[in-house]
């Protein structure tokens, strides 16, 4: 078993998985046939997780901005697209050749080292074949979704004109062959990517820096929101950097099994737009009305995995306490990402005029609260049991209704947090939810 992962956070990775299945947030992928490593399949809590991400994410950093054009590109792209940009000749990770005394791929790799062999070299990226025919031609699965701006750069500039600096912003899939995929979401074979390539002049007087470091700010305090307890940056030596990188800082955070990586921000120069052009003979420059200049634009890259960013939410919000003389196990996770905001109980599901009373307070609830963004019903098991089931998937509010409801009009509100309960009037309650 994993130690527990800092202060008053009791769980470790295993409880976590358990608990991610058990609830409906996260199921392994093919599980009835064995699995298929590297996969796992969001439940119907974890999709309301996640795109409560996504949503929070996109309202940051695209909508609310003016500099932001959203993007959606396709997943497979023209082979030379890789080529052009470095995938095909770089993007590999060493590979030993198996040894039957060292199971573990990244074993094999220390012992390789250890005795000055050379590792052969495997591509991360998936193969595939567009066409039917023996000469169908070669494409990848995008092994990133960064690529897909890069080629639409000159699309966007045509359509839209905008002035420098701007972004381009995507959230996609992306996959890689992982040899060795581990740590629950952490190192998965497919996965989301929250991608921003923001294109700046190029430098002078060091204003890219200025440029890096808002957005250094910037994801941090989206994890604020988020409710992740503790992220740290890391600068990336040279050596470890990506081949476009001329600077990269690495945001860790400190999961079950450490700190490790959980997004990154990138100086990428203006690599990606030089090598398309050169490749494709297509000019991907930017002319400057202003100052009459033709120049290939620099970018500079926030990237977000959001799957490790679902993880590090869970790990952060994962809780337990005594409540009423029980043990209680509780995600604190904040209302703007949890996936049922407010559960809404009859005290008695054999009682008539409680349920036709509480289902008017549902339809209530959903008809004014559009801030609210999901109500449940839940009328299974005892009213302890109810709160229990919540309390486990981050329900930050339970509304019960009971006789009192039928006398005065009032419920019972409940806090997840503190378990605190306390009458509150129909009329009252979206405002006081909200």
């Amino acid at each position: 078993m994993l130690e527990p992962w800092g202060n008053d956070m009791m769980a470790n990775l295993e409880t976590l998985v358990a608990l991610a299945k058990r609830r409906g947030f996260i199921y392994p992928g093919s599980e009835i046939y064995g699995g298929l490593a590297g996969t796992w399949d969001y439940g119907p809590l974890g999709v309301a997780l996640k795109n409560n991400i996504k949503n929070l994410w996109w309202q940051k950093f695209v909508a609310q901005r003016e500099d932001m054009y959203g993007l959606d590109a396709a997943i497979l792209m023209n082979q030379k697209v890789w080529q052009a940009s470095g995938h095909v000749a770089d993007f590999s990770d060493p590979l030993p050749e198996p040894r039957p005394d060292l199971k573990n791929p990244e074993s094999q790799g220390q012992a390789f080292k250890s005795q000055g062999r050379t590792l052969k070299q495997f591509n991360l990226m998936f193969e595939t074949k567009i066409g039917a025919t023996d000469e169908a031609a070669v494409s990848y699965l995008r092994p990133e979704t960064a690529q897909g701006m890069f080629v639409n750069f000159k699309n966007v500039v045509d359509s839209f004109h905008p002035k420098l600096p701007f972004g381009l912003a995507q959230i996609g899939r992306a996959f890689r062959n992982e040899i060795a995929p581990r740590d629950f979401l952490f190192r998965a074979r497919e996965f989301e990517q929250m991608e921003i390539e923001y294109f700046i002049p190029p430098p002078a007087g060091g204003e890219w820096e200025k440029t890096f470091e808002f957005f250094r700010s910037e994801m941090h305090a989206f994890g604020q929101s988020l409710g992740l307890a503790g992220i740290h940056d890391l600068e990336v030596p040279v050596s470890d950097r990506a081949h476009y990188s001329q600077r990269t800082i690495d945001l860790e955070f400190d999961y079950p099994f450490g700190r490790k990586e959980l997004w990154g921000l990138t100086y990428r120069t203006n690599f990606d737009l030089k090598a398309h052009t050169e490749a494709s003979q297509v000019d991907l420059s930017y002319y400057d009305e202003e100052k009459k200049e033709r120049f290939i634009p620099y970018v500079i890259e926030p990237s977000f995995g959001l799957d490790r960013t679902v993880l590090a939410v869970l790990c952060s919000a994962y809780a337990e306490d005594e409540l009423g003389g029980e043990k209680r196990v509780f995600l604190k996770l904040p209302s703007s990402v949890a996936p049922v905001n407010v559960a809404v109980f009859p005290l008695l599901k054999n009682k008539p005029e409680l349920i036709t009373k509480a289902r008017a307070v549902l339809d209530s609830l959903k008809a004014k609260s559009y801030n609210l963004k999901a109500i449940a019903w839940d009328d299974n098991g005892n009213i302890g049991k109810r709160y229990r089931r919540q309390d486990e998937i981050g329900t930050p509010h339970c509304v019960t209704i009971d006789f009192q409801t039928l006398d005065d009009g009032t419920v019972t509100v409940r806090d997840r947090d503190t378990g605190e309960q306390e009458r509150v009037g129909i009329s009252e309650l979206p405002e006081h939810l909200a």
